[in-house]
Protein backbone atom coordinates (compact mmCIF):
# COMPACT_ATOMS: atom_id res chain seq x y z
CA UNK A 1 0.00 0.00 0.00
CA UNK A 2 2.86 2.32 0.77
CA UNK A 3 4.29 1.90 -2.74
CA UNK A 4 0.85 2.55 -4.23
CA UNK A 5 0.45 5.67 -2.05
CA UNK A 6 3.84 7.08 -3.16
CA UNK A 7 3.06 6.38 -6.81
CA UNK A 8 -0.28 8.25 -6.53
CA UNK A 9 1.43 11.21 -4.86
CA UNK A 10 4.06 11.43 -7.65
CA UNK A 11 1.35 11.35 -10.33
CA UNK A 12 -0.54 14.21 -8.65
CA UNK A 13 2.63 16.30 -8.38
CA UNK A 14 3.44 15.69 -12.06
CA UNK A 15 -0.07 16.71 -13.13
CA UNK A 16 0.11 19.93 -11.05
CA UNK A 17 3.56 20.76 -12.50
CA UNK A 18 2.33 20.27 -16.07
CA UNK A 19 -0.72 22.42 -15.37
CA UNK A 20 1.51 25.17 -13.90
CA UNK A 21 3.84 25.17 -16.91
CA UNK A 22 1.36 24.86 -19.75
CA UNK A 23 -1.70 26.73 -18.54
CA UNK A 24 -1.11 30.52 -18.32
CA UNK A 25 -2.26 32.52 -15.37
CA UNK A 26 -4.92 35.16 -15.70
CA UNK A 27 -4.01 38.80 -16.11
CA UNK A 28 -5.00 39.52 -12.54
CA UNK A 29 -2.49 36.91 -11.36
CA UNK A 30 0.48 38.32 -13.34
CA UNK A 31 3.51 39.36 -11.32
CA UNK A 32 4.12 43.10 -11.18
CA UNK A 33 7.63 44.27 -10.13
CA UNK A 34 7.71 47.87 -8.92
CA UNK A 35 9.92 50.48 -7.26
CA UNK A 36 9.44 53.89 -5.68
CA UNK A 37 10.66 57.29 -6.81
CA UNK A 38 13.70 58.25 -4.72
CA UNK A 39 14.90 61.66 -3.61
CA UNK A 40 18.40 62.54 -2.55
CA UNK A 41 21.96 63.10 -3.85
CA UNK A 42 22.59 62.00 -7.42
CA UNK A 43 25.90 61.68 -9.28
CA UNK A 44 26.57 61.19 -12.96
CA UNK A 45 29.88 59.44 -13.37
CA UNK A 46 31.98 58.42 -16.37
CA UNK A 47 34.37 55.52 -15.89
CA UNK A 48 37.53 55.20 -17.98
CA UNK A 49 40.87 53.50 -17.52
CA UNK A 50 43.96 55.55 -18.23
CA UNK A 51 47.73 55.49 -18.24
CA UNK A 52 50.05 57.71 -16.26
CA UNK A 53 52.58 60.00 -17.89
CA UNK A 54 54.53 63.00 -16.68
CA UNK A 55 52.96 66.38 -17.23
CA UNK A 56 56.37 67.79 -18.18
CA UNK A 57 59.32 65.94 -19.66
CA UNK A 58 62.58 66.46 -21.51
CA UNK A 59 62.62 64.81 -24.92
CA UNK A 60 65.55 62.74 -26.15
CA UNK A 61 65.46 63.18 -29.92
CA UNK A 62 67.52 62.53 -33.02
CA UNK A 63 70.54 64.85 -33.39
CA UNK A 64 69.74 68.38 -34.49
CA UNK A 65 72.24 67.97 -37.33
CA UNK A 66 70.11 65.16 -38.79
CA UNK A 67 67.23 67.60 -39.28
CA UNK A 68 69.24 69.69 -41.77
CA UNK A 69 67.52 69.46 -45.17
CA UNK A 70 70.90 69.23 -46.89
CA UNK A 71 71.58 65.91 -45.12
CA UNK A 72 68.71 64.17 -46.96
CA UNK A 73 68.45 61.26 -44.52
CA UNK A 74 64.71 60.97 -44.05
CA UNK A 75 64.62 58.05 -41.60
CA UNK A 76 67.11 56.05 -39.56
CA UNK A 77 66.82 52.96 -37.37
CA UNK A 78 67.64 52.59 -33.69
CA UNK A 79 70.29 49.87 -33.35
CA UNK A 80 70.68 49.96 -29.57
CA UNK A 81 68.65 51.34 -26.68
CA UNK A 82 68.96 51.22 -22.89
CA UNK A 83 66.22 49.42 -21.00
CA UNK A 84 63.11 51.47 -20.29
CA UNK A 85 63.05 52.72 -16.72
CA UNK A 86 66.84 53.11 -16.54
CA UNK A 87 67.83 56.06 -14.35
CA UNK A 88 70.54 58.08 -16.08
CA UNK A 89 72.67 61.11 -15.28
CA UNK A 90 73.24 63.99 -17.66
CA UNK A 91 75.53 62.81 -20.47
CA UNK A 92 74.92 59.09 -19.89
CA UNK A 93 74.46 56.77 -22.86
CA UNK A 94 70.87 56.23 -24.06
CA UNK A 95 70.82 54.92 -27.65
CA UNK A 96 72.71 54.40 -30.90
CA UNK A 97 71.37 55.15 -34.36
CA UNK A 98 72.25 53.19 -37.48
CA UNK A 99 75.84 54.20 -38.35
CA UNK A 100 75.92 52.05 -41.47
CA UNK A 101 73.10 54.04 -43.06
CA UNK A 102 75.03 57.29 -42.55
CA UNK A 103 78.27 55.70 -43.76
CA UNK A 104 76.63 54.82 -47.07
CA UNK A 105 75.34 58.36 -47.56
CA UNK A 106 78.70 59.85 -46.49
CA UNK A 107 80.62 57.65 -48.94
CA UNK A 108 78.39 58.74 -51.80
CA UNK A 109 78.70 62.38 -50.76
CA UNK A 110 82.50 62.11 -50.72
CA UNK A 111 82.43 60.66 -54.24
CA UNK A 112 80.24 63.58 -55.35
CA UNK A 113 82.69 65.99 -53.68
CA UNK A 114 85.59 64.48 -55.56
CA UNK A 115 83.70 64.77 -58.84
CA UNK A 116 82.81 68.39 -58.04
CA UNK A 117 86.49 69.17 -57.37
CA UNK A 118 87.49 67.63 -60.70
CA UNK A 119 84.79 69.65 -62.48
CA UNK A 120 86.08 72.83 -60.84
CA UNK A 121 89.66 72.15 -61.91
CA UNK A 122 88.52 71.29 -65.44
CA UNK A 123 86.51 74.49 -65.63
CA UNK A 124 89.58 76.54 -64.65
CA UNK A 125 91.80 74.78 -67.19
CA UNK A 126 89.22 75.12 -69.98
CA UNK A 127 88.80 78.77 -69.12
CA UNK A 128 92.52 79.49 -69.25
CA UNK A 129 92.98 77.58 -72.51
CA UNK A 130 90.02 79.16 -74.29
CA UNK A 131 90.82 82.68 -73.16
CA UNK A 132 94.44 82.22 -74.20
CA UNK A 133 93.32 81.31 -77.72
CA UNK A 134 91.04 84.34 -77.86
CA UNK A 135 93.88 86.61 -76.69
CA UNK A 136 96.06 85.26 -79.52
CA UNK A 137 93.28 86.04 -81.99
CA UNK A 138 93.07 89.61 -80.67
CA UNK A 139 96.83 90.03 -81.09
CA UNK A 140 96.64 88.72 -84.66
CA UNK A 141 93.73 91.06 -85.44
CA UNK A 142 95.65 94.02 -83.97
CA UNK A 143 98.68 93.23 -86.09
CA UNK A 144 96.43 92.97 -89.14
CA UNK A 145 95.16 96.51 -88.47
CA UNK A 146 98.76 97.79 -88.23
CA UNK A 147 99.66 96.06 -91.50
CA UNK A 148 96.66 97.60 -93.28
CA UNK A 149 97.63 101.02 -91.93
CA UNK A 150 101.14 100.65 -93.39
CA UNK A 151 99.73 99.66 -96.78
CA UNK A 152 97.40 102.66 -96.64
CA UNK A 153 100.29 105.01 -95.84
CA UNK A 154 102.39 103.64 -98.72
CA UNK A 155 99.53 104.03 -101.22
CA UNK A 156 99.15 107.81 -100.86
CA UNK A 157 100.89 108.35 -104.20
CA UNK A 158 98.82 105.68 -105.92
CA UNK A 159 95.62 106.12 -107.83
CA UNK A 160 92.41 106.95 -105.96
CA UNK A 161 91.11 103.41 -106.53
CA UNK A 162 94.17 101.85 -104.91
CA UNK A 163 93.98 104.30 -102.00
CA UNK A 164 90.25 103.55 -101.56
CA UNK A 165 90.92 99.80 -101.51
CA UNK A 166 93.65 100.25 -98.87
CA UNK A 167 91.25 102.27 -96.73
CA UNK A 168 88.56 99.58 -97.01
CA UNK A 169 91.05 96.83 -96.07
CA UNK A 170 92.09 98.81 -93.01
CA UNK A 171 88.45 99.37 -91.96
CA UNK A 172 87.75 95.68 -92.40
CA UNK A 173 90.76 94.73 -90.25
CA UNK A 174 89.69 97.25 -87.60
CA UNK A 175 86.14 95.84 -87.44
CA UNK A 176 87.55 92.34 -87.05
CA UNK A 177 89.72 93.54 -84.16
CA UNK A 178 86.72 95.13 -82.47
CA UNK A 179 84.71 91.93 -82.93
CA UNK A 180 87.51 89.85 -81.44
CA UNK A 181 87.74 92.17 -78.41
CA UNK A 182 83.96 92.03 -77.79
CA UNK A 183 83.97 88.26 -78.27
CA UNK A 184 86.78 87.99 -75.75
CA UNK A 185 84.81 89.97 -73.16
CA UNK A 186 81.81 87.66 -73.64
CA UNK A 187 83.91 84.50 -73.45
CA UNK A 188 85.69 85.83 -70.36
CA UNK A 189 82.36 86.43 -68.57
CA UNK A 190 81.14 82.96 -69.59
CA UNK A 191 84.35 81.34 -68.36
CA UNK A 192 84.21 83.22 -65.05
CA UNK A 193 80.55 82.22 -64.61
CA UNK A 194 81.32 78.58 -65.35
CA UNK A 195 84.21 78.52 -62.91
CA UNK A 196 82.10 80.26 -60.27
CA UNK A 197 79.24 77.78 -60.68
CA UNK A 198 81.62 74.89 -60.24
CA UNK A 199 83.18 76.61 -57.26
CA UNK A 200 79.75 77.06 -55.60
CA UNK A 201 78.88 73.42 -56.28
CA UNK A 202 82.23 72.37 -54.82
CA UNK A 203 81.60 74.37 -51.65
CA UNK A 204 78.08 72.91 -51.35
CA UNK A 205 79.47 69.37 -51.65
CA UNK A 206 82.18 70.19 -49.10
CA UNK A 207 79.55 71.56 -46.72
CA UNK A 208 77.38 68.45 -47.06
CA UNK A 209 80.31 66.13 -46.39
CA UNK A 210 81.21 68.19 -43.31
CA UNK A 211 77.61 68.03 -42.06
CA UNK A 212 77.40 64.28 -42.67
CA UNK A 213 80.60 63.75 -40.69
CA UNK A 214 78.99 65.74 -37.90
CA UNK A 215 75.88 63.54 -38.09
CA UNK A 216 78.02 60.39 -38.03
CA UNK A 217 79.80 61.61 -34.90
CA UNK A 218 76.45 62.35 -33.18
CA UNK A 219 74.73 58.98 -33.66
CA UNK A 220 75.47 57.96 -30.09
CA UNK A 221 72.63 59.57 -28.13
CA UNK A 222 73.16 60.73 -24.55
CA UNK A 223 70.84 62.07 -21.86
CA UNK A 224 70.46 65.88 -21.80
CA UNK A 225 69.81 65.78 -18.02
CA UNK A 226 69.23 63.42 -15.10
CA UNK A 227 66.10 61.31 -15.12
CA UNK A 228 64.34 58.02 -15.87
CA UNK A 229 64.29 56.88 -19.50
CA UNK A 230 60.76 56.33 -20.85
CA UNK A 231 60.45 55.17 -24.46
CA UNK A 232 58.72 57.45 -26.94
CA UNK A 233 55.94 56.32 -29.28
CA UNK A 234 55.87 55.64 -33.00
CA UNK A 235 53.31 57.09 -35.40
CA UNK A 236 50.84 54.27 -34.72
CA UNK A 237 51.13 54.66 -30.94
CA UNK A 238 53.44 51.69 -30.30
CA UNK A 239 56.47 52.20 -28.10
CA UNK A 240 59.89 52.82 -29.60
CA UNK A 241 62.22 49.80 -29.48
CA UNK A 242 65.43 48.53 -31.06
CA UNK A 243 64.75 48.40 -34.81
CA UNK A 244 62.20 51.23 -34.71
CA UNK A 245 62.60 54.02 -37.23
CA UNK A 246 62.90 57.67 -36.28
CA UNK A 247 63.13 60.67 -38.55
CA UNK A 248 63.41 64.47 -38.56
CA UNK A 249 59.59 64.48 -38.74
CA UNK A 250 59.13 61.98 -35.85
CA UNK A 251 62.32 62.70 -33.94
CA UNK A 252 61.53 61.56 -30.37
CA UNK A 253 63.40 58.49 -29.12
CA UNK A 254 62.60 58.69 -25.41
CA UNK A 255 61.68 61.14 -22.68
CA UNK A 256 63.00 62.05 -19.24
CA UNK A 257 59.77 62.75 -17.33
CA UNK A 258 59.38 65.11 -14.39
CA UNK A 259 57.84 62.64 -11.93
CA UNK A 260 56.73 65.36 -9.52
CA UNK A 261 53.69 66.19 -11.68
CA UNK A 262 51.64 63.43 -13.33
CA UNK A 263 48.79 63.13 -15.81
CA UNK A 264 46.45 60.25 -16.50
CA UNK A 265 45.79 59.96 -20.23
CA UNK A 266 42.46 58.26 -20.89
CA UNK A 267 40.07 57.82 -23.80
CA UNK A 268 36.32 58.33 -23.43
CA UNK A 269 33.82 56.87 -25.90
CA UNK A 270 31.79 59.17 -28.14
CA UNK A 271 28.59 58.42 -26.21
CA UNK A 272 29.91 59.86 -22.94
CA UNK A 273 32.34 62.53 -24.18
CA UNK A 274 29.64 65.24 -24.27
CA UNK A 275 29.37 64.90 -20.47
CA UNK A 276 33.08 65.45 -19.85
CA UNK A 277 34.27 69.05 -19.38
CA UNK A 278 37.47 70.76 -18.36
CA UNK A 279 37.66 71.35 -14.60
CA UNK A 280 35.56 68.34 -13.53
CA UNK A 281 36.75 66.40 -10.48
CA UNK A 282 38.12 62.88 -10.84
CA UNK A 283 38.80 60.04 -8.41
CA UNK A 284 41.74 57.88 -9.48
CA UNK A 285 42.62 54.36 -8.44
CA UNK A 286 46.08 52.94 -9.20
CA UNK A 287 45.85 49.34 -10.40
CA UNK A 288 49.39 48.53 -9.26
CA UNK A 289 48.73 50.06 -5.81
CA UNK A 290 45.11 49.07 -4.96
CA UNK A 291 45.16 50.79 -1.59
CA UNK A 292 46.11 54.15 -3.13
CA UNK A 293 43.36 56.57 -4.19
CA UNK A 294 44.02 60.08 -5.47
CA UNK A 295 42.03 63.07 -6.56
CA UNK A 296 42.37 64.69 -9.97
CA UNK A 297 40.90 67.19 -12.39
CA UNK A 298 40.14 67.14 -16.11
CA UNK A 299 42.58 69.58 -17.77
CA UNK A 300 41.83 68.99 -21.46
CA UNK A 301 39.30 67.25 -23.71
CA UNK A 302 40.14 66.52 -27.34
CA UNK A 303 37.92 68.14 -29.97
CA UNK A 304 38.54 65.41 -32.54
CA UNK A 305 37.98 61.71 -31.97
CA UNK A 306 40.10 58.84 -33.16
CA UNK A 307 38.99 55.34 -34.16
CA UNK A 308 39.42 52.47 -31.75
CA UNK A 309 41.57 49.59 -33.05
CA UNK A 310 39.49 46.98 -34.90
CA UNK A 311 36.28 48.94 -34.33
CA UNK A 312 34.11 51.61 -35.96
CA UNK A 313 33.64 53.39 -32.62
CA UNK A 314 35.56 56.58 -31.83
CA UNK A 315 37.16 57.72 -28.61
CA UNK A 316 38.34 61.13 -27.43
CA UNK A 317 41.53 61.77 -25.48
CA UNK A 318 41.03 63.25 -22.01
CA UNK A 319 43.93 64.44 -19.84
CA UNK A 320 43.55 64.35 -16.06
CA UNK A 321 45.97 66.11 -13.70
CA UNK A 322 46.75 64.00 -10.62
CA UNK A 323 46.84 65.70 -7.20
CA UNK A 324 48.37 64.48 -3.96
CA UNK A 325 51.44 62.36 -3.24
CA UNK A 326 52.74 61.00 -6.56
CA UNK A 327 56.20 59.95 -5.34
CA UNK A 328 55.48 56.22 -5.75
CA UNK A 329 53.79 56.60 -9.15
CA UNK A 330 55.58 55.62 -12.33
CA UNK A 331 54.85 56.45 -15.98
CA UNK A 332 52.70 53.88 -17.84
CA UNK A 333 50.94 52.70 -14.65
CA UNK A 334 47.27 51.96 -15.32
CA UNK A 335 44.66 54.08 -13.55
CA UNK A 336 40.94 53.60 -12.96
CA UNK A 337 39.36 57.02 -13.42
CA UNK A 338 35.93 58.03 -12.16
CA UNK A 339 34.99 61.41 -13.65
CA UNK A 340 32.28 63.33 -11.77
CA UNK A 341 30.47 64.92 -14.70
CA UNK A 342 27.51 66.19 -12.62
CA UNK A 343 26.37 66.21 -8.97
CA UNK A 344 22.88 66.97 -7.63
CA UNK A 345 22.37 67.34 -3.89
CA UNK A 346 18.60 66.83 -3.65
CA UNK A 347 16.69 65.57 -6.67
CA UNK A 348 14.21 62.92 -7.82
CA UNK A 349 15.39 59.85 -9.70
CA UNK A 350 14.16 56.42 -10.77
CA UNK A 351 15.79 53.28 -12.21
CA UNK A 352 16.37 53.47 -15.96
CA UNK A 353 14.36 50.23 -16.33
CA UNK A 354 11.22 52.06 -15.21
CA UNK A 355 11.24 54.38 -18.25
CA UNK A 356 9.39 53.39 -21.43
CA UNK A 357 8.99 55.34 -24.65
CA UNK A 358 7.35 55.46 -28.05
CA UNK A 359 8.10 57.65 -31.07
CA UNK A 360 7.44 60.93 -29.25
CA UNK A 361 6.89 60.27 -25.53
CA UNK A 362 8.78 59.05 -22.49
CA UNK A 363 6.55 57.65 -19.75
CA UNK A 364 6.31 55.38 -16.73
CA UNK A 365 3.62 53.04 -15.48
CA UNK A 366 2.48 54.82 -12.33
CA UNK A 367 0.63 52.71 -9.79
CA UNK A 368 -1.72 54.87 -7.72
CA UNK A 369 -4.73 52.71 -6.95
CA UNK A 370 -4.85 51.94 -10.67
CA UNK A 371 -2.08 51.89 -13.26
CA UNK A 372 -1.68 54.80 -15.73
CA UNK A 373 0.84 55.79 -18.36
CA UNK A 374 2.38 58.86 -16.76
CA UNK A 375 4.31 61.16 -19.13
CA UNK A 376 7.57 62.32 -17.48
CA UNK A 377 10.15 65.04 -18.09
CA UNK A 378 13.54 63.39 -17.66
CA UNK A 379 17.06 64.75 -17.24
CA UNK A 380 20.56 63.29 -17.16
CA UNK A 381 21.25 59.71 -16.25
CA UNK A 382 24.02 57.57 -14.87
CA UNK A 383 24.62 53.85 -15.27
CA UNK A 384 21.50 52.79 -13.36
CA UNK A 385 19.23 55.77 -12.69
CA UNK A 386 17.76 58.78 -14.46
CA UNK A 387 16.73 62.20 -13.15
CA UNK A 388 13.06 63.16 -13.04
CA UNK A 389 12.33 66.86 -13.71
CA UNK A 390 8.56 66.55 -13.79
CA UNK A 391 5.61 64.14 -13.72
CA UNK A 392 6.42 62.24 -10.52
CA UNK A 393 6.72 62.91 -6.79
CA UNK A 394 8.86 61.47 -4.04
CA UNK A 395 7.54 58.05 -3.01
CA UNK A 396 5.44 57.42 -6.13
CA UNK A 397 5.30 53.75 -7.10
CA UNK A 398 6.29 52.86 -10.69
CA UNK A 399 6.49 49.50 -12.46
CA UNK A 400 9.75 48.06 -13.73
CA UNK A 401 8.01 45.78 -16.26
CA UNK A 402 5.29 46.57 -18.74
CA UNK A 403 1.87 45.34 -17.57
CA UNK A 404 -0.06 42.96 -19.78
CA UNK A 405 -2.83 45.50 -20.41
CA UNK A 406 -0.39 48.26 -21.37
CA UNK A 407 -2.12 48.93 -24.70
CA UNK A 408 -5.42 49.67 -22.93
CA UNK A 409 -4.01 52.23 -20.47
CA UNK A 410 -4.57 55.96 -20.89
CA UNK A 411 -1.82 58.59 -20.95
CA UNK A 412 -1.68 61.19 -18.21
CA UNK A 413 0.34 64.41 -18.15
CA UNK A 414 -0.12 65.72 -21.70
CA UNK A 415 0.66 69.20 -20.34
CA UNK A 416 4.16 67.92 -19.56
CA UNK A 417 4.54 66.69 -23.15
CA UNK A 418 3.44 70.09 -24.48
CA UNK A 419 5.90 71.84 -22.17
CA UNK A 420 8.75 69.60 -23.35
CA UNK A 421 7.76 70.19 -26.98
CA UNK A 422 7.69 73.96 -26.43
CA UNK A 423 11.10 73.88 -24.74
CA UNK A 424 12.66 71.87 -27.57
CA UNK A 425 11.21 74.24 -30.17
CA UNK A 426 12.70 77.18 -28.28
CA UNK A 427 16.09 75.48 -28.09
CA UNK A 428 16.01 74.74 -31.82
CA UNK A 429 15.12 78.37 -32.55
CA UNK A 430 17.98 79.62 -30.38
CA UNK A 431 20.38 77.23 -32.09
CA UNK A 432 19.18 78.42 -35.49
CA UNK A 433 19.73 82.05 -34.47
CA UNK A 434 23.21 81.22 -33.24
CA UNK A 435 24.06 79.64 -36.60
CA UNK A 436 22.74 82.68 -38.45
CA UNK A 437 24.79 85.00 -36.20
CA UNK A 438 27.90 82.97 -36.94
CA UNK A 439 27.25 83.33 -40.67
CA UNK A 440 26.87 87.10 -40.29
CA UNK A 441 30.04 87.47 -38.23
CA UNK A 442 32.52 87.67 -41.20
CA UNK A 443 30.26 90.27 -42.84
CA UNK A 444 30.27 92.36 -39.64
CA UNK A 445 34.04 92.19 -39.44
CA UNK A 446 34.34 93.23 -43.06
CA UNK A 447 32.03 96.21 -42.49
CA UNK A 448 34.04 97.18 -39.42
CA UNK A 449 37.25 97.19 -41.44
CA UNK A 450 35.60 99.19 -44.23
CA UNK A 451 34.25 101.79 -41.78
CA UNK A 452 37.74 102.39 -40.46
CA UNK A 453 39.06 103.57 -43.83
CA UNK A 454 39.23 107.31 -43.02
CA UNK A 455 35.78 108.34 -44.22
CA UNK A 456 35.96 106.82 -47.68
CA UNK A 457 32.52 106.48 -49.30
CA UNK A 458 31.96 103.22 -51.15
CA UNK A 459 28.98 102.85 -53.42
CA UNK A 460 27.66 99.30 -53.69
Amino acid sequence: MNRKHWLTTLIVIAVLLIAFLFFPRSKTESLEISTTVSKGPFEILVYASGQLEAQNSENISVPESLRDRDIRIYEIKITDLVEEGTVVDSGDYVATLDQKAVEEVLTKAQEELEQAFNNFEDAKMDSNLNLSNYRDQIINASEQVEEMQIILDESKFESPAVIRKAEMDKDKALRKLQQEEKGYELKERQAISKVERNKIELRRKESRVTKLRGVYNSLVITAPKDGMVIYGKERMGEKIKVGSTVSPFMPMIATLPDLSSMLSITYVNEIDISKVKKGQKVTLGIDAIPEKHLEGEVVSVANIGQPMPKSDAKVFEVKIRVFGNVDDLKPSMTTSNTIQTATFNDTLFIPSEAVFENDSLQFVYLENGSIIKQIVDLGDQNDNHILVNGGLSDGDKVLLVEPENAEELEFSGMEIYLKIKERKAKEEEEAKKAVEEDKKQPFKLQNKKSSGGGGMFIMG
